[in-house]
């Protein structure tokens, strides 16, 4: 099977747009959540959110008619604005063009959402139930579809692979980049752009997640507080919207053009709890099994690890679930490993957490650096294994893993190492 390795990045996330000022404001342990400003919040329990901010891309923020034609923005909800966004970033940081149709044919896209243009289907239910049907978009279908975003990107860039979405709950980013490696590993594919776009930050969605009892309520006066991984008073996740993408590419292909990498696909692991449509397993036994997958599909193992981004969403059940089946799989390893929760500083992205994620890893291993756990105060229970509180940890790190979990008891973990 061939290697696969990581060429390109792009990322739009609370904390802004470009993967290295995103990077620089998380390692300083800054947050990307405020107050819901975009829409009345009067009716909902959670006020808060993590939003991509609006601004010029040379100062980090979001001007959508920079990356796409004004006449274009309206054919698309915003999750596929958000990751046609982090697309062009990745193939642009990669480098690579096709040119050939042999090129073109060879390289593809899987992006995937867990939720996909629900913004779209708000606004036209609205329409409809108002009486005006005859006033819905011809393009209301095809910017709500999740597969549109791969669609998009397919189209705009004269990719001719596999052209494929992944829709797997808070675990879409990862399935995705995982489900394209393995293209990739097995042949279908040269080069494959991948990763999650999630835009759910709207009445419809925090309506939902707030009827779940799912969502922070306890610190509407203290955005920045809300995502509180692990600690004591955390009462719930904290929305995000965003998008991350990589370019992942077979190791000779890219040697071959002189491309730079980042990093090599070490491993990847799926699993099903089979257990609960909201709820992990006891113990988090789904979670074990697609680390343990991971390790025996790329033939490393737990003492290899350096650095965990945990799924860690700040849910009073999960969190601490997630964490014993750390314990559980890396022993007494666990001592040695950092592991923090980068859904402190920009929420939960759901569909598109996954990739941000995946991102998250690879710049740690690149940077020796192991990103804070903001809010994490006073744990709710204790470990051996050091979640990095408040403050981002400089440390050898050549092996990362990133684990996702979501509704409907699916579970991924993915490895990255250092290429060699």
């Amino acid at each position: 099977m061939r290697r696969v390795v990581v060429t390109g990045m792009g990322i739009a996330c609370p904390l802004g747009v470009g993967v290295e000022h995103v990077w620089k404001r998380l390692i300083n342990g800054e947050s990307g959540i405020t107050a819901i400003q975009s829409f009345d919040t009067t009716e909902l329990s959670a006020k808060i959110a993590g939003q991509v901010p609006a601004g010029v891309a040379a100062e980090g923020g979001l001007d959508l008619a920079e990356w796409i034609a004004v006449k274009e923005l309206k054919k698309m909800d915003r999750f596929i604005h958000l990751g046609m966004v982090a697309a062009a970033q990745a193939l642009a940081d990669s480098g690579y063009v096709p040119e050939t149709e042999e090129e073109k044919c060879a390289a593809g896209v899987m992006i995937g959402s867990g939720i996909g243009g629900l913004q779209t289907i708000y606004e036209t239910s609205i329409m409809v139930h108002e009486g005006r049907a005859k006033r819905v978009s011809p393009f209301f279908i095809p910017a709500a579809l999740i597969n549109l975003i791969s669609g998009q990107v397919s189209i705009k860039y004269g990719l001719k692979g596999p052209n494929h979405s992944a829709v797997t709950a808070c675990a879409t980013g990862v399935h995705a980049i995982g489900d394209a490696a393995r293209l990739i590993a097995y042949g279908d594919a040269d080069v494959m752009v991948a990763g999650g776009a999630e835009a759910a930050v709207n009445p419809l969605g925090i309506a939902g997640f707030c009827a779940s009892r799912a969502l922070s309520t306890a610190f509407n006066d203290r955005p920045t507080e809300g995502s509180r991984p692990w600690d004591k008073d955390r009462d719930g996740f904290v929305m995000g919207e965003g998008s991350g993408v990589v370019v992942l590419e077979d190791y000779e292909h890219a040697k071959k053009r002189g491309a730079k990498i980042y990093a090599e696909v070490g491993g990847y692991g799926l699993s099903g709890d089979a257990h609960h449509i909201t709820a992990p397993a006891e113990h988090h036994d789904g979670a074990f099994r697609a680390m343990k997958a991971a390790f025996k599909n790329g033939g490393l193992s737990p003492e290899d690890v350096d650095y965990i981004n945990a799924h860690g969403t700040s849910t009073p059940m999960g969190d601490d679930l997630e964490l014993e089946a750390v314990e559980n799989m890396f022993g007494e390893h666990g001592r040695k490993v950092a592991m923090s929760s980068t859904k402190s500083s920009i929420g939960h992205l759901l569909g598109a957490a996954g990739a941000v994620e995946t991102i998250f890893s690879i710049l740690a291993i690149r940077d020796n650096v192991a990103p804070p756990t903001l809010n994490l105060h006073e744990p709710s229970r204790e470990s051996v294994v050091n979640r990095v509180p408040l403050v981002a940890q400089e440390r050898k790190i050549n092996v990362a893993l990133s684990n996702s979990f979501g509704f409907g008891g699916t579970n991924a973990s993915i490895l990255f190492k250092r290429a060699a």
